[in-house]
């Protein structure tokens, strides 16, 4: 029985705990606080649901965004809305993302004021559950509440602060971000129904659509790509399946809007194998227009037999591309800022027999293993997924192919940049529908000055061809999630190129 009065004071304590962290949540929630930037401002409270739990959760017209955390704190809802000023911005000529995406200073100042003033709010919701429980212990004795019951009441509420702050601040941190994702991003539709005229022209109208989505992205990963890493030094465009779809207007300002270094080009640059197609789409062009480092390994789509070079000697005479395997007996090897690259070209062509197509990579997957062994690569580039799965040489593997966006370990497998090109979208389906692409997408690689891989982001849309441009998925994914981590005793220093790739020839070695 001695134990029968510490026991129920500690489950007073306890209950009143959790009715105060309640209550404090519940009062964010009546009493939303505010933050803004120039351009935009949100409400902010924190979420009871225990399955928001350490994730930043932002509803939007057009679509969810997720900040997801590791660590243990309440869930944080922002309903965002758009100032009336930014209306001015987006008159102006020339705008760009840079001009309506809220600056780190600024994220940094709304972050503290939302802060404060979550922390007031709840605080006070927590106060007036204790003063509301002392009040039920009063009332109920009729008398004035006892020394033990201020001290449980005082200590809840104590405790509520103690426990519900240290757990926002150890989990929102920006080292703690796991992952961000939004669906359904800028969903707008364009009202044009119009039938495909110029691959380009789509591409080019559709840019502003481009720029909304890059701008929230840019922003989020300035504010929780970890600290520690420090601003990206190299970023690389990873797009593939291209399929003979000019839009190159579109690749021009992602490669402008998002600081790109290089485009790493996983193959099917065309569907039929012809250097005839490639001319026709003024695909030479358009790759030269994008001014960096234009790296390619050739797919199944773009030779007609197993010894046809043609698409690859015409890619050569462009000036910024870079073929990492010319030919069966060649390969080059690219460093950029300190990075590695290289890559081999798929063995298949167009026209083949379509069987044992993992069975039909192992010699070149055997080829390159034997030729770069020993090698250290950070990137290597291949088509098809078997043959990035048989090798391990690079800290990344890439491949396309598939024509959706994958992600297995440390293989990440690019969508279709184009939605699989002009002709997959003129498929009439059962019902008489034409238009029928898949959905595009590219993806982005961050490294910092040590090398290591910072973020991997992902962009998907729709309706690029048809005119009705949709974003159907955008996500940053944790670095350290992707890549094989540097070796311990590594001291690798990358940084911004500042001048030409510089390439290496490398003969093929006999496996």
């Amino acid at each position: 029985m001695s134990f029968a009065r510490p026991l129920r004071w500690l489950a007073g304590l306890l209950g009143l705990l959790t009715a105060c962290v309640l209550a404090g949540i519940a009062l964010t929630t009546l009493w939303p606080a505010a933050a803004e930037t120039r351009h935009f401002e949100a409400d902010l409270r924190l979420s009871p649901n225990p399955a928001s739990a350490s994730t930043v959760h932002v509803p939007t017209l057009f679509g969810d965004v997720d900040v997801h955390f590791s660590g243990l704190a309440p869930g944080i809802v922002a309903l965002p809305q758009v100032k009336a000023s930014i209306t001015d911005v987006l008159a102006r000529p020339g705008i760009t993302v840079s001009s309506v995406a809220p600056g780190p200073l600024e994220l940094e100042a709304a972050v503290r004021e939302a802060a404060l003033s979550l922390g007031l709010r709840y605080a006070a919701g927590a106060a007036i559950m204790a003063l509301l429980a002392l009040g039920l212990v009063a009332l109920g004795r009729r008398r004035r509440p006892s020394r033990g019951a201020v001290g449980v009441c005082v200590s809840a509420w104590v405790l509520s602060l103690a426990a519900t702050g240290l757990g926002v601040w150890q989990t929102y941190q920006p080292s703690h971000t796991t992952a961000y994702a939004a669906t359904g991003v800028l969903g707008t539709v364009q009202q044009n129904a119009g039938l495909l005229r110029e691959a380009q022209a789509r591409a080019d109208q559709s840019a502003p659509y481009l720029m909304n989505v890059l701008a929230l992205s840019q922003a989020l990963r300035q504010r929780y790509q970890p600290a520690e890493a420090g601003e990206p030094v190299v970023r690389l465009l990873v797009v593939s399946d291209v399929h003979g779809g000019n839009q190159y207007g579109l690749m021009r300002r992602i490669v402008q809007e998002e600081d790109i270094d290089a485009v790493l080009d996983l193959g099917d640059l065309v569907s039929f194998g012809r250097v005839e197609e490639l001319e026709a789409a003024g695909i030479p062009g358009g790759i030269a227009s994008l001014e960096v480092p234009y790296l390619f390994v050739s797919g199944n789509h773009d030779t007609t037999s197993a010894d046809d070079n043609a698409v690859r000697q015409r890619l050569a005479r462009i000036g910024n591309v870079v073929v990492l395997q010319p030919d069966s007996q060649n390969y080059r090897e690219v460093e950029m800022g300190g990075l590695r690259l290289a890559g081999f070209n798929d063995p298949r062509w167009f026209g083949d027999d379509g069987k044992r197509s993992a069975a039909k990579q192992q010699p070149a997957i055997e080829r390159f293993n034997a030729t770069f062994d020993g090698r250290e690569l950070d990137v290597v580039l291949a088509h098809e997924p078997a043959a990035a799965q048989g090798t391990d040489l690079g800290r990344v593997s890439l491949n396309g192919h598939i024509h959706t966006p994958g992600l297995a370990g440390n293989r990440v497998q690019a969508g279709t940049f184009t939605g699989g090109g002009p002709s997959s979208h003129y498929v009439t389906s059962e019902d008489g529908a034409e238009l029928t692409g898949q959905p595009s997408s590219f993806d982005v690689l961050s490294f910092a000055a040590d090398c290591s891989l910072t973020t991997l982001e992902r962009y998907t849309w729709r309706g690029l061809l048809e005119g009705r441009p949709a974003f159907d998925d955008v996500s940053v994914i944790n670095g350290a999630r992707v890549a094989t981590p540097l070796a311990d005793d590594a001291e690798r220093t990358c940084a911004t190129p500042t001048s030409e790739p510089v390439v290496t020839d490398v003969a093929a070695a006999t496996p």
